[in-house]
């Protein structure tokens, strides 16, 4: 049991022993440790500060990207809609332009249709009063073939004939 119970001896050369220890480390060892656990937490806050303005950079790019892709979306919107507007006026317009040259064919064909059935009429005008002159021509010359004919034909014009 003298192990457990110290000697004065002991604890003087303990005492000595970690003077001296304390000493070599206080003059040595102890300022560098301390600068480094300084620096360490200098270091450490640095980085802390740094995580959060890159957190804040994080947070203010991706609001920004957010209003970029907002506006984005809205400006297709918006070209998407002068494209509808845009097809739906040429669509009227050719729509209207196909109406007009349609009515315009149509009151042409009339014209056309017009004109031919005037011209037809004509035509036929022409070739009754040319068959009637031809058929009276005919009988005419059967009746006029004989001289006691012609001159009862004659006398008998001269008195249905009204002189003045």
């Amino acid at each position: 049991m003298d192990l457990l119970i110290p000697e004065i001896g002991i604890i003087f050369w303990m005492i000595i022993s970690f003077s001296i220890a304390f000493f070599i480390l206080a003059k040595y060892a102890w300022k560098p440790i301390v600068n480094a656990l300084k620096e360490r937490d200098t270091s450490i806050a640095e980085a802390i500060k740094d995580a959060e303005k890159a957190r804040l950079e994080v947070s203010r790019l991706q609001t920004e990207s957010e209003k970029i892709l907002s506006q984005a979306k809205d400006e297709s919107d918006k070209i998407i809609q002068e494209a509808r507007d845009f097809k739906e006026s040429v669509l009227s317009e050719a729509n209207e332009l196909a109406k007009k040259q349609t009515h315009k064919m149509i009151e042409e064909a009339r014209k056309a249709i017009i004109n031919e059935r005037t011209a037809a009429l004509y035509e036929i005008k022409k070739q009754v009063s040319e068959l009637s002159v031809a058929i009276s021509e005919k009988i005419l010359m059967q009746e006029l073939k004989d001289p006691d004919k012609q001159q009862k034909l004659i006398e008998k014009s001269l008195s249905e004939m009204k002189f003045n």
